[in-house]
């Protein structure tokens, strides 16, 4: 499978050149998405639960909340991979996160079961990787306006987990 150093700028918005440029150069896209699951949920399994509803700063998500960000975001993105992996020509539009994460009541859920969704998302998110060939990871699209790879939607999924890992890990 490729590794990130093999992307070209052309293959992604600058708005994600953010998240892809926190997965090591030299690492292919499932390990990204192997070491990227493993960091973040080695982080969350050793929260101490009284962390689990902290917010580093007023106005910002709860350990809780930014994991069903997380989630949410992971799912999307897995749908644009889907996409552009079956070579669907189709643009595919923007989302807002902060809209969904207004919609959901993380108050309600238990922890350990959303660190357990975590990790059935990106098993199936793996999976739909493992499922593309070289062709279908090629394969460019339109998302959110701008020109994007199959390939490279796979590093920003893995760049968007390591920058909440970094988060949590540096600020709560």
């Amino acid at each position: 499978m490729v590794k990130r150093n093999v992307l070209s700028p052309a293959e992604y918005a600058p708005f994600y050149a953010g998240y892809i440029d926190l997965v090591p150069a030299d690492i292919t896209l499932r390990t990204s998405l192997d070491d990227s699951a493993a960091l973040l949920t080695d982080y969350l399994t050793n929260l101490p639960d009284e962390k689990v509803n902290h917010a580093y700063a007023s106005g910002k998500w709860t350990v809780k909340e930014a994991l069903q960000h997380i989630i949410d975001a992971e799912r999307i993105f897995a749908y644009r991979a889907l996409c552009l992996g079956r070579h669907d020509a189709t643009p595919l539009p923007a989302f807002e996160h902060t809209d969904y994460a207004l919609w959901v009541d993380v108050t309600r859920r238990e922890f350990e079961r959303m660190i357990e969704e975590f990790r059935t998302v990106r098993k199936s998110t793996i999976s739909l990787f493992n499922s593309f060939s070289e062709t279908d990871l090629s394969f460019t699209g339109t998302v959110s306006e701008m020109p994007m790879t199959c390939r490279a939607m796979g590093f920003v999924i893995s760049g968007h987990t390591y920058h909440h890992n970094n988060i949590f890990r540096e600020r709560y």
